[in-house]
């Protein structure tokens, strides 16, 4: 995490809570309270009014706030619209960032802007994924970050059960179903596989290379010329 982005942080994590010790905000944001300490300071000394209390923790002083983001009406109904389809149909991780995200918005929005939070007017569903798809996406796209290849253990369409070794290289989601697609080393061509039939799968200590012909580019430009 950036420097920056971590007092940004600090001081969003203050306007939500009464009170934070630094400890508190060192594990939240992973880091030392060494760190935090520092960085306390360093915003003290930049003009954000922080107070602490032997024992207690710091607390931000009656008055400050962030500048307020420009957004739009429509721009913010995206915003909204977007966070609350990660955090429905996406794994933990993802649907936690999103919280996140839509803390941080109500943080900083101009107060007009602030109906549009609770808006119901576009209704995200929802629907629990099927078997252990949730769990399998965040296995499959910290492996696309990584190149590392997987293993799967997968329900073909016709019921048969089959062991793969995949290069992962994308994730679709086509409403309810999420497929990877990947360089399938068994059949050395482009496979795809949902998620939800996967009934096990494991991130390899092996990497892979995009080869020429191997990247999801490449599948995306086969897919284009078929049609």
């Amino acid at each position: 995490m950036r420097r920056a982005d971590r007092l940004f942080q600090i001081v969003q994590q203050l306007h939500h809570e009464r009170v934070t010790t630094a400890h508190a905000l060192a594990e939240e944001l992973d880091v030392s309270e060494r760190t935090i300490y520092r960085d306390i300071q360093d915003l003290s000394l930049s003009g954000v009014p922080i107070a602490g209390e032997v024992g207690i923790g710091y607390r931000l002083l009656p008055g400050f706030q962030l500048p307020p983001l420009m957004f739009k009406e429509e721009e913010l109904e995206a915003l909204l619209l977007g966070a609350r389809m990660v955090r429905a149909w996406t794994d933990k991780g993802l649907a936690s960032a999103a919280d996140k995200a839509l803390q941080k918005i109500e943080h900083v929005i101009p107060d007009r802007l602030k109906p549009q939070l609770d808006s119901q007017e576009m209704i995200v569903p929802d629907f629990p994924m099927e078997g252990m798809a949730s769990e399998q996406l965040f296995i499959v796209r910290q492996a696309i970050k990584t190149q590392n290849k997987i293993e799967i253990k997968y329900t073909r369409a016709d019921g048969k059960e089959s062991e793969r070794t995949v290069h992962p290289l994308g994730l679709f989601y086509w409403g309810k179903v999420w497929t990877l697609v990947g360089w399938c080393e068994l059949r050395d061509a482009f496979r795809h596989f949902r998620l939800d039939r996967m009934m096990v799968v494991y991130q390899l200590n092996d990497q892979f290379e995009l080869l020429e012909g191997r990247s999801l580019q490449d599948y995306l430009r086969e897919e284009c010329c078929m049609e």
